[in-house]
């Protein structure tokens, strides 16, 4: 006579709660020790799950809570779960992703509205100059409009350009425009076009890891610019008006006619002595003025049915100190 012992699954039946207070939990994945299948609890706590034979213990799992293992018994199984207590680490968004702040190895500047640079403010880039460590800004001459030459953490190259690249809401700025035909070729700034006035904050990238965002034109580093929007609400109006008076600060010290006089008749030749005059002209006078500079604009924003918008205007106009001379041919 022979027979035959056949092993039954068997099912497992219990509740989850929590060790603080005691409360069920809810989404709690119970799965077999060594499987990576299960179940989870309802919202009283509770779960039943099949088991083998072979099977000695049940793995309890959720998140913000430890992973705990509870052996299989003959009753219902009570087990409570210990929250994990763990900071998060600060999260920075970036061009490509998220990362962890002690992660993050670019160098990133942001300057708002209320850091930039009071005054007259002609071109952009005065709003930020001394405001950013490592960013160089270096005026290309005198001349009103003349613009800035703006450099990162110094130059790359001897050869190609060592300029940043240039953002502006999200779109690129192609630096090479400067030179061609359009009509803003010839502009001393790629930012010369762009009223002061309607800019928010500037965001500096400072290194090479920019050209994950933007490419190798990012060698450079990145000048990332905002400007202002319309905000829901009321209708706002912004007027502003700022007027200045530019003064020569020192002129050289020269020789006053009479002394001139004196020195060429006691030095000079015969043709030179020939050539004195009686006129009393101080050529410093008539090459250099006193020079106004005007900035005015006035700005509507609001919304209108959810619907943000805003409209500025803006009129700048900055005479140079500097009259020129030009003769008979218009040569300067």
């Amino acid at each position: 006579m022979c027979s035959a012992a056949h092993a039954q699954n068997r099912t497992v039946s219990g509740k989850v709660s929590d060790a603080r207070d005691g409360s069920p939990l809810q989404g709690v994945t119970v799965r077999p020790k060594g499987s990576n299948s299960g179940v989870v609890t309802g919202k009283d706590g509770s779960f039943r799950i099949a088991v083998g034979p072979n099977i000695t213990a049940l793995v309890f799992s959720s998140v913000g809570y430890g992973i705990q293992e509870m052996p299989v018994g003959n009753g219902s199984i009570q087990i409570s779960m210990t929250a994990m207590s763990t900071a998060l680490n600060e999260i920075i968004v970036i061009g490509y992703g998220t990362v962890k702040k002690k992660d993050l190895t670019g160098s990133i500047a942001t300057i708002g509205e209320k850091d930039f640079q009071k005054g007259s403010i002609t071109s952009p880039e005065q709003m930020i100059a001394g405001k950013i460590p490592g960013v160089s800004i270096i005026s290309n001459s005198g001349q009103p409009g003349a613009g800035s030459t703006i450099r990162i953490r110094g130059g790359s190259s001897l050869n190609a350009s060592n300029d940043p690249l240039y953002v502006v809401d999200g779109v690129p700025l192609d630096n090479d425009v400067l030179s061609g035909t359009t009509p803003i070729a010839g502009s001393g700034s790629p930012l010369s076009f762009i009223n002061p006035n309607d800019i928010e904050s500037f965001t500096v990238l400072k290194d090479a890891s920019a050209s994950a965002i933007y490419g190798t034109r990012a060698s450079n580093g990145v000048i990332i610019i905002t400007t202002k929007k319309g905000r829901g609400g009321s209708l706002k109006v912004s007027l502003s008006s700022v007027n200045s008076l530019s003064v020569l600060g020192k002129k050289v010290s020269v020789l006053s006619p009479a002394q001139f006089r004196t020195i060429v008749n006691a030095n000079g030749t015969a043709t030179q002595k020939a050539m004195l005059g009686t006129s009393n002209t101080n050529w410093q006078d008539q090459v250099y003025q006193d020079a106004l500079g005007t900035n005015n604009n006035i700005s509507i924003s609001g919304g209108l049915k959810k619907i943000p918008y805003r409209i500025s205007v803006g009129y700048q106009d900055q005479n140079g100190i500097s009259v020129g001379y030009q003769d008979q041919n218009g040569v300067l």
